[in-house]
């Protein structure tokens, strides 16, 4: 069957989706897609995703090719950089069994993602994952002994308006599941009411459950507009060596920001600015933190995650898969338990009260008069 739609080009996948609207095709150049990458451009609406690349390689289980078949996206693999170099913004393409088109001249041919090759792939995934995970180890434990004295050296963190100290914090990243998790945490959060904290599009997490964050911190490049402009104190995660990719957009949209320069992911430097700040719980959501988490990153080792964990460890509850470990079912039997409950107090009023007596045995008459009984 024949696609037809708006192309948008993009080699990044999490800058795409800023642009992209119902009924596009989306070309990106991802390797490996990762889950949250292949839910937003579904959530996008999407008609086709064209892959320069391999959106299941077999090197490790990345999750987001089963997505977009399970939601009936077609998906067209290996087209190769020529397609980016001949596809803009606005050119109206077609796809039809892996042939990709703009009028009528074919400009790519690639390989459709079907059942039997996500299968296959995934075969080979697993079977590769144990020296993945070697290969993972190495590198992580070679880092953390060339990191450690970074992470662990007292992080002082910028002035800030957000009030943390003796205050829970929740620190809400786009990882696998953060939506169900932090759906699963609302009675948490409307009780307590800890700081909320986003995490580049955590923020954007927050705002869809109708929260605010008090603030964002990150590099800045998968957060909208919509929540850099919400009102929530900007914190652009800067590395050592004095690089801030993020407060280049954050000039150009005229917003202030305040630094913040740590090693490792925005995710690290957030629990290091919220423990650094005197925050006494710190509460993640949609953390990475495991092997698929930082390959799906392009991260070959978690040696500045697994330091500062370490470090604010007694501090530190991670709310990952939350939403999978109980799920309240309200049956009718409960229903009819709730509902007697609540009448017996009426019952007692109504008992010790002569007028309420009274009131109750009058509308009961004119029921049973209405009601021909």
């Amino acid at each position: 069957m024949r696609v037809t739609g708006t192309a948008r080009v993009d080699r990044r996948t999490k800058r795409l989706v800023r642009r992209l609207r119902p009924g596009d095709i989306a070309v990106v150049a991802h390797r490996d897609m990762d889950e949250v990458a292949a839910r937003s451009l579904i959530d996008a609406g999407v008609r086709a995703v064209l892959n320069a690349d391999e959106t299941l390689s077999g090197r490790y289980p990345a999750a987001g090719a089963a997505c977009l078949l399970e939601a009936g996206i077609p998906v067209v693999d290996g087209l190769g950089e020529a397609l980016l170099a001949q596809v803009q913004d606005g050119d109206p393409l077609w796809v039809e069994d892996g042939a990709v088109g703009c009028g009528e001249r074919v400009i790519a041919c690639g390989t459709p993602l079907t059942r039997q090759r996500l299968e296959e792939r995934l075969a080979a995934a697993q079977a590769n994952l144990d020296r993945e995970l070697a290969r993972f180890l190495e590198n992580t434990l070679e880092w953390a002994r060339r990191e450690r004295d970074l992470i662990l050296d007292r992080w002082e963190p910028p002035p800030l308006r957000t009030r943390m100290a003796g205050r829970p914090v929740l620190l809400v990243a786009r990882g696998p599941s953060y939506r169900d998790d932090l759906a699963a945490i609302r009675p948490y959060i409307d009780e307590v009411r800890p700081v909320l904290v986003g995490i580049d599009g955590g923020a954007d997490a927050l705002l869809a459950e109708g929260y605010r964050p008090d603030l964002i911190i990150g590099d800045m490049d998968s957060v909208s507009d919509r929540a850099l402009a919400c009102g929530a104190e900007l914190v652009v995660h800067a590395y050592p060596d004095g690089r801030a990719p993020g407060e280049a957009r954050l000039r150009a949209l005229g917003l202030p920001a305040v630094r913040f320069a740590a090693p490792g992911t925005s995710e690290d430097a957030a629990m290091l600015l919220a423990y650094q700040a005197g925050a006494d719980l710190l509460v993640a959501v949609g953390s990475h933190t495991n092997l698929v988490d930082f390959l799906d990153k392009g991260r070959p080792g978690m040696a500045s995650t697994l330091l500062v964990r370490l470090k604010v460890g007694t501090r530190l509850v991670d709310a990952k898969g939350v939403s999978r470990l109980y799920r309240s079912r309200v049956t009718g039997r409960h229903l009819v338990h709730l509902l007697v409950a609540a009448l017996v107090p009426v019952a007692a009023v109504v008992a010790a009260s002569p007028w309420l007596r009274t009131w109750v045995e009058l509308l009961w008459l004119h029921a049973r008069v209405a009601l021909g009984w």
